[in-house]
C-alpha cells in the first residue's frame, strides 16, 4: 500500500496536470484511431507517403526517393477551433521532426491551403501561422522565399513574427503525448500533459480547418491514439 503522502502528492500532481486541459472544452470526437486494425482506416489519406500500420502504431516513413515528407492525413467538415492530440515516439536520430498541419484545401490564398502547424523535434516546438506567414500566396511570397535574395528586410521581419520556437528535451524511444489546439488566434501545445508554449496569430483564426495531417520528417517516428476534437456545439 502507497503512503498516505505520496497518495496526496500524486492526486495534487494530477490535478495541476489535468488544470492545464480544459475539461470536456473539446468534447466532441470527429475522429479517433489507435492503429488496433489492419492497416490504414478508410478515411485516412496520404501524400508521397510509405508510412504503414504495423503492431498496433502507424510507422511515418518518407521514402528515400521522395521530393517531399510523408503525409499522413483526415479530411473533416469545416472547424475553426480543434483539437489534436498523438501519442509519439522519436525512434531513432534519423528521426528529425513531425508535423501536424491544420488545413483548409479549398483556401487558395496559402500554398496547399495550409492554415497553421505545430512541428515537433527532440529539441523544440515550433508553432507557426502559415497562412499569413511563409505560406502565404499573398505578393508571391511563398515563391520568392525560395530565391536568393527574395525577401526583403520588411519580409523576413514579418515571418520571424508568424513562428515561435520552444526548447523541450524529449527522449528517442520513449513515448510521449502531444495536444496541438486552436482557439480563435491562437494556438497551444502540450506535451506529457504540460503547458509547452502558446502562439496568438491571425490566421489562426481561420474559420473552416478540413484537413488534419501528420508529416513525418523523415523516418523513424511512430504515431498512437490519434484523435481529432472540437467543442461541443450549442
Amino acid at each position: 500500500m502507497k503512503p498516505a503522502f505520496s497518495i496526496f502528492f500524486a492526486t495534487l500532481l494530477a490535478s495541476v496536470t489535468f488544470a492545464a486541459e480544459p475539461a470536456g472544452e473539446y468534447s466532441r470526437v470527429i475522429f479517433s484511431d489507435d492503429f488496433s486494425g489492419e492497416g490504414f482506416g478508410p478515411r485516412w489519406g496520404h501524400y508521397k507517403s510509405s508510412s504503414v500500420v504495423k503492431n498496433g502504431v502507424l510507422v511515418g516513413i518518407t521514402a528515400p526517393t521522395s521530393d517531399h515528407s510523408a503525409v499522413d492525413n483526415i479530411r473533416i467538415e469545416g472547424e475553426s477551433d480543434l483539437e489534436v492530440s498523438v501519442k509519439f515516439r522519436f525512434v531513432s536520430d534519423k528521426a528529425k521532426s513531425f508535423n501536424v498541419w491544420f488545413d483548409d484545401k479549398n483556401y487558395k490564398g496559402s500554398h496547399a491551403g495550409h492554415i497553421c502547424q505545430v512541428s515537433v523535434s527532440p529539441g523544440y516546438v515550433n508553432l507557426s501561422d502559415a497562412k499569413t506567414g511563409a505560406f502565404t500566396l499573398t505578393n508571391d511570397l511563398y515563391n520568392r522565399k525560395k530565391l536568393p535574395g527574395g525577401l526583403t528586410d520588411e519580409d523576413k521581419k514579418m515571418l520571424e513574427s508568424k513562428s515561435k520556437r520552444v526548447p523541450v528535451k524529449l527522449s528517442l524511444e520513449e513515448w510521449h503525448t502531444l495536444v496541438a489546439r486552436t482557439k480563435g488566434e491562437e494556438i497551444e501545445v502540450l506535451v506529457d500533459g504540460k503547458a509547452v508554449g502558446t502562439f496568438k496569430s491571425e490566421g489562426v483564426a481561420h474559420p473552416s480547418k478540413t484537413l488534419i495531417s501528420l508529416t513525418t520528417n523523415p523516418v523513424d517516428v511512430e504515431y498512437d491514439d490519434f484523435s481529432i476534437k472540437a467543442p461541443a456545439k450549442p
